[in-house]
């Protein structure tokens, strides 16, 4: 993916009873008229802190946003047909609906999941859609625990082995989860454990309790720990993988006078993919 352009705007929005100063990063994948109306409707300055990053672009957008911003974004639809933008309510022709929007501060932030976290060979990452582990050509074998009670329990009484295994939550589980025919998951409550191409007895993703801490540990051969796609750690035979979901919180900026249901993404979702869009 190639961004085209990262930007800070300072906005004034005018309160109810007083102005207040908010920095935002527009993170782009394409070069769109709209956010050149958006450069040109607001004062910019260079720097790295923001209130607010406007995603403009599909999924990978949003999920490239969340590993780079721990602040609440705003995603918006772009015009490219590989992705869905499934947490987008607003699409680049809604640009000038968005300035007056945030000019008048008639917005809300909403935490729609907290980030997952991984820990391995010292090293601790974060993810919005995904924890990964990833073979590396051959077959990968691992176990996998629960330590969530202060000892370890077995939820897979087998050694999976295959091309590695998604751990995901609800808003990952619309991206390479389903691609990899995991379930799309509609509550906070629970992750997913779903399996690339994994040999055994048993194939099915699992279903567990969100306050779980997953734990991998590597039977045999090497892989890579991935989160969002962005390489972690390589990892190898008898090394233990710590997943679990984190303090931090993915926030969005939402209008109250336009938020699409979720019913409605989802058949945007499922339509895009039925017409070949994908």
């Amino acid at each position: 993916m190639v961004i085209k352009e990262r930007v800070e705007i300072n906005l004034s929005i005018q309160g109810p009873s007083k102005v207040q100063e908010v920095k935002i990063r527009i993170i782009s994948k394409g070069n769109y008229p709209a956010v050149a109306r958006l450069r040109k409707a607001f004062k910019t300055e260079s720097g790295s802190s923001a209130d607010i990053c406007i995603a403009v672009g599909g999924d990978g957008t949003f999920v490239l946003a969340a590993s780079e911003f721990d602040g609440p974004i705003l995603p918006v639809r772009g015009r490219e047909n590989g992705s869905a933008g499934f947490y987008a309510d607003a699409t680049v022709d809604d640009i000038d609906r968005i300035i007056k929007a945030l000019g008048s501060g008639s917005y809300t932030v909403e935490t729609i999941a907290r980030k997952l976290a991984a820990r391995c060979n010292g090293k601790t990452a974060y993810a919005a859609n995904e924890v990964a582990l990833k073979s590396s050509g051959e077959e990968i074998y691992f176990s996998i625990y629960d330590s969530s009670s202060g000892r370890r329990v077995r939820v897979s009484p087998f050694v999976m082995g295959g091309d590695g295994v998604l751990v995901t939550g609800r808003v990952g589980s619309t991206g390479y989860n389903r691609s990899a025919n995991g379930p799309i998951i509609l509550s906070d409550s629970v992750l997913c454990l779903t399996f690339l191409n994994c040999d055994g007895p048993y194939k099915n993703p699992i279903v567990i309790d969100s306050k779980c801490k997953v734990e991998l540990v590597v039977e045999k051969g090497a892989g890579t720990l991935k989160c969002d796609n962005r390489n972690i750690t390589e990892v190898k035979r008898g090394d233990r993988i710590a997943i679990c979901m984190s303090g931090k919180e993915l926030r969005v900026v939402r209008f109250p006078d336009a938020m699409e249901p979720t019913y409605k993404k989802l058949e945007r979702l499922i339509m895009r993919k039925a017409v070949g869009k994908f």
